[in-house]
């Protein structure tokens, strides 16, 4: 590179190198063999893979409405990053998910370029997307992104790590890259959480304000679907029942050092919820802003 041109760098002969211009990111499933295991139901595999990505794709969104408001520019970089981490872990779930079933793609105009997994993401109606609903209620103050984040990234750090050992080698796959992001996400809300808790009276009010806010949707982190069950004793998915104590001892560790205490959590009921397509009221706002662009120009090149 000449000394005098900064830039020259960034339009050498490879362009997945390129900083600004291409990820230039390791491929998660390369080399990964993505045959379909014939114990697990296809249709069921599709609807798992759904799940999974669908939590990933909505909290990204709502992590990516920090930009330009988030208190500090390193907290917006922080937030937008991790909300590319989490798309980089829809993508493949997805792609997965209209493998396994593709009557789960949604019909596009003829000549559409657009890749299954993005069909999945910016032409599905909102009752057809399978987040919890922690993912998609609106972002609050800082304190009540804090506690959604803490709350949402422990319990998925917990589901990655018995994710690894499934059966599916994609799942399998995208669980081992997800792990080490998703602690990296994990640490950076609880680190917040309880610098907020310990700071002034009044970052501690919004904290307190903020864990009342998002409790809520907890519960429904633990209900079984019936799709996780099944899977689960198929060794390719993960009974989320199974991870509530590794949830509540971390949540427990924050919230000591936090000197905060979470509120009552009542049973979790067996009642439908996003893993059904039941979303909150702030749900079709959120999908609509998500997919304007591509509805626009659903044969757009980009």
């Amino acid at each position: 590179m000449d000394d005098g041109n900064a830039y020259d760098g960034l339009v050498e002969a490879d362009p997945d190198a390129r900083w600004a211009f291409g990820t230039g990111f390791h491929d998660t499933l390369a080399g990964v063999d993505d045959a379909l295991p014939p114990s697990v139901d296809r249709a069921q595999l599709a609807t798992y893979c759904l799940m999974l990505g669908d939590d990933a794709l909505i909290m990204a969104q709502r992590l990516t409405q920090w930009t330009t408001c988030a208190p500090e520019l390193e907290e917006e970089v922080a937030l937008a990053n991790i909300a590319l981490d989490l798309l980089g872990q829809a993508g493949p779930l997805l792609a997965r998910a209209a493998l396994a079933d593709p009557t789960t793609v949604p019909s596009l105009p003829p000549g559409s370029p657009v890749p299954p997994q993005d069909a999945l993401a910016f032409f599905r109606d909102p009752r057809q997307f399978r987040n919890v609903r922690l993912t998609e209620i609106e972002n609050g103050d800082f304190a009540a992104s804090t506690v959604r984040l803490l709350v949402f990234s422990t319990w998925r750090l917990a589901l990655l790590q018995r994710l690894v050992g499934s059966c599916d080698a994609v799942l399998s796959a995208v669980a081992a890259k997800a792990v080490k992001e998703v602690a990296y996400h994990r640490d950076y809300a609880a680190r917040w959480f309880v610098t907020l808790a310990q700071g002034t009276q009044e970052s501690r009010r919004r904290m307190a304000s903020g864990l009342e806010a998002v409790w809520p949707y907890v519960q429904e982190l633990f209900v079984a679907h019936r799709v996780e069950l099944d899977l689960a004793v198929a060794g390719a998915g993960v009974d989320p029942a199974k991870l509530r104590a590794d949830f509540d001892q971390v949540i427990a560790t924050v919230c000591a050092a936090a000197e905060l205490h979470p509120p009552p959590t009542a049973s979790a009921a067996a009642t439908p919820g996003g893993r059904d397509g039941v979303h909150s009221a702030a749900f079709a706002e959120l999908v609509t802003e998500m997919q304007s662009v591509a509805r626009a120009h659903p044969c757009g090149r980009w």
